[in-house]
């Protein structure tokens, strides 16, 4: 019987149970695949989230590198998974990588000129959403009109996004992620 890569279960039990959406089912960071009770399943990509929490982590270390496996580590997934990942913010000009004993990844800008919409066009390939695999019935009303229709709407959503990226910086989301951990210590000590 063939098995996952991703779980110890038989291929076959774990499709019947993605297609019965009982549960949330991590697939790996080239998508997640999302199922929620009475809802139908999403293929979603983590890559941008990964590449964020990479740099984040990269920002935080004062010009010290990071192997994969530190990485990894942090985002929970395989250090293979972050060296590729690696190699697309590289290819962007957003990494660099030192190599020898004590090597690994760096910020090859600093974290105030990266911005996150540079961050998703390192690493997102296709648009946020995507249109009908295969063209719709042109004899039917709306399968002639809604290809049309949706590349406005996707079109203008996709902007919006982008924009909003734009606006932002990795040095934006550190500060953001370090402020909500002073508040979070200062609610425990509070507490405790």
């Amino acid at each position: 019987m063939r098995r996952s890569r991703w779980t110890s279960e038989p291929r076959a039990r774990r499709l019947y149970r993605l297609a019965s959406f009982d549960e949330d089912d991590k697939c790996n960071y080239h998508g997640y695949i999302l199922s929620l009770r009475d809802r139908f399943v999403v293929n979603t990509s983590s890559r941008f989230a990964f590449a964020v929490h990479v740099l984040a982590l990269l920002s935080l270390q004062g010009g010290v590198p990071l192997s994969s496996e530190m990485i990894a580590g942090s985002v929970n997934t395989n250090p293979a998974l972050i060296r590729r990942l690696l190699t697309m913010l590289a290819q962007a000009g957003l990494t660099t990588s030192q190599l020898g004993a004590g090597g690994g990844a760096l910020l090859a800008r600093l974290p105030g000129q990266i911005t996150l919409l540079d961050v998703y066009r390192a690493v997102e390939e296709a648009p946020l959403f995507s249109l009908h695999r295969e063209e719709p019935n042109p004899a039917c009303m709306v399968g002639r009109n809604i290809q049309g229709v949706l590349r406005g709407i996707i079109g203008e959503a996709q902007q919006a996004m982008e924009t909003a990226l734009a606006g932002r910086t990795r040095a934006d989301a550190t500060a953001d992620g370090v402020r909500t951990e002073k508040q979070r210590e200062r609610k425990r000590r509070a507490q405790g």
